[in-house]
């Protein structure tokens, strides 16, 4: 299946290499060219109360707001995780006009050299409410916030959400694009998994988080796996 389409079509020539695990290709995105991928949330995703997000991602621009996935029904209806004008990341959920899930990193980042990977975990069936979501960044989970507003109990968030349009490099709606590279971005329908199923510190410098190979995984129903390999269509899903 395919992911909608890049406009303009672009391979990022940045590589993720490591000993184990050798990623060749990664897309870029420029804002200037408002740039992003679409696809169609199905009427039944396995569990909208409960996914992953996994993706490796290299900034080319800082200093303004750039969407990284998002859904946009209508003003009242949204979700994204972006980066702010501040450089700190944000996840924020809008449920009829108002704010049902808000989080935003203490932390900046302002590293436009390094690849980082970013795992979203979403599992609003659990009982504590800050188990509900959680932040990684290179294996290690998030623990300093500056906004911290969990989703209700069994909320679904609106990035796994059924018959809506999901949105890669773009929040949905207005100019808020992302501009850098990404690779390997997954989605994961149903599970809340940890880091280490997308990747591993190395045997040898063990400060350096690497990707693993995630084709085994279990998808789910609108689960995806973008490997960015086939410069005819950026978008193919390979899971």
């Amino acid at each position: 299946s395919n992911i909608g389409d890049l406009m303009p079509l672009i391979l990022g020539t940045n590589s993720i290499k490591d000993t184990g695990f050798d990623v060749d290709n990664s897309l870029r995105f420029n804002s200037g060219s408002s740039d992003s991928l679409q696809r169609s949330i199905s009427g039944s995703p396995t569990n909208p109360d409960k996914f992953t997000i996994s993706m490796w991602v290299k900034r080319s621009k800082l200093g303004s707001e750039q969407a990284i996935i998002g859904n946009f029904a209508n003003s009242n209806f949204r979700a994204k995780i972006d980066f702010l004008a501040d450089d700190r990341i944000e996840y924020i959920q809008k449920n009829d006009g108002s704010t049902s899930a808000n989080i935003i990193t203490t932390r900046k980042f302002r590293d436009p050299s390094a690849w980082m990977h970013i795992v979203f975990q979403y599992d609003s069936t659990q009982g504590t409410d800050s188990n509900r979501i959680k932040l990684y960044f290179n294996g290690t989970q998030e623990t300093s916030f500056d906004a911290t507003s969990y989703p209700a109990q069994d909320l679904d968030s609106r990035l796994n959400q059924a018959s809506q349009t999901l949105f890669i490099g773009q929040d949905g709606n207005s100019s808020i694009y992302f501009s850098g590279y990404m690779a390997e971005f997954v989605l994961v329908d149903g599970q809340a998994l940890d880091p280490t199923s997308f990747g591993e510190f190395d045997e040898d410098s063990p400060t350096i988080w690497k990707p693993k190979d995630v084709s085994g995984l279990t998808f789910g129903d609108d689960g995806f796996y973008l490997d960015f390999e086939n410069s005819g269509s950026l978008g193919a899903d390979v899971s």
